[in-house]
């Protein structure tokens, strides 16, 4: 039988059929033996072993589209980062570091500011436009006068999304009502794991529509970029690969070279001062820790 972990805690993993049913499974020794561990979002095939308890093995795990490190999920389709706009304020220098890691991945990821009745239609336009300039798609949302949710469901339907943001952010509000239509899906879900309530929140995979899902992450407050090295930031930065080509020096930092095609875009207003500026930051950053 084919499924999709939905949730893994302490070695059980919770397998979703295709008729909505969960089964708990552990997976074989196999996957040990092989070095490789179960992720949820993964598509696998399990053995029944008990249809009345819905328990079972995990017998097979299919090729993977992609991985993430963190949030440890597997064959994702998108990202979408929640971040408030205001109270508290974008920390702007985090949320880079999550578009790096994504970028890396390949993920391609929606930015949605949430509270945008704490800011003033200025700062909106100013969020969006550093963004927007980088080539990312960028939302508004009020989870709490449930305002831009249907351009959130618009975005969510018909892929696997990891919905991430830091603590304060209003992701869990905005998650929630996304959820409402599965209540009993969800609350089915609970039951079944209810070993897993008074543990570390793990990721968990829930469906929201048809052929729609989102990971719902846990909240993260900081990210590493100190396994890059310095001359592979400048590609997780994808508005720089227009002007790349207008550089003098081949293989240019776009820091102190003259006649640099970035800095020239920079002064041009074509690619946004803050996004350049927490790129050097992180420059300086991974070139320091490379040398220590």
């Amino acid at each position: 039988m084919k499924g999709k972990i939905i949730k893994g805690i302490a070695g059980f993993y919770y397998v979703r059929c295709g008729d909505g049913i969960i089964y708990e499974c552990k997976a074989k020794g196999v996957f040990r033996k092989d070095k490789r561990k179960p992720l949820v979002g993964d598509e696998v095939s399990m053995d029944v072993i008990d249809e009345k308890e819905r328990l079972g093995n995990i017998v097979k795990l299919w090729e993977r589209k992609n991985e993430l490190i963190r949030p440890a999920v597997a064959n994702v389709d998108q990202a979408l980062v929640i971040f408030a706009a205001a109270a508290p304020e974008p920390n702007l220098g985090l949320l880079d570091r999550f578009l790096i890691r994504m970028e890396r991945a390949e993920v391609p990821t929606v930015i949605c500011f949430n509270k945008e009745d704490l800011i003033t239609e200025e700062k909106k336009k100013r969020l969006a436009q550093i963004y927007e300039s980088a080539g990312y798609q960028v939302i508004f949302t009020s989870a709490l006068l449930r305002e831009g949710l249907t351009l959130v469901e618009k975005v969510l339907k018909g892929k696997v999304t990891t919905v991430a943001g830091p603590s304060g952010a209003g992701k869990s509000t905005l998650v929630n009502c996304l959820q409402e239509e599965t209540v009993m899906e969800t609350g089915a879900i609970s039951e079944k794991i209810e070993r897993g309530k008074h543990t570390t929140r793990h990721s968990q995979l829930i469906a929201i529509g048809e052929d729609t899902y989102i990971f719902d992450t846990p909240g993260f407050s900081s990210l590493s970029v100190a396994d890059l090295l310095p001359e592979e930031l400048k590609k997780s930065f994808p508005e720089f690969a227009a002007y790349e080509g207008e550089c003098r020096f081949l293989g240019c930092a776009h820091i102190h070279e003259p006649d640099c095609g970035v800095k020239n875009a920079l002064d041009e207003g074509k690619i946004s001062r803050e996004r350049y500026e927490d790129y050097v930051n992180l420059y300086t950053e991974c070139k320091n820790k490379r040398r220590y």
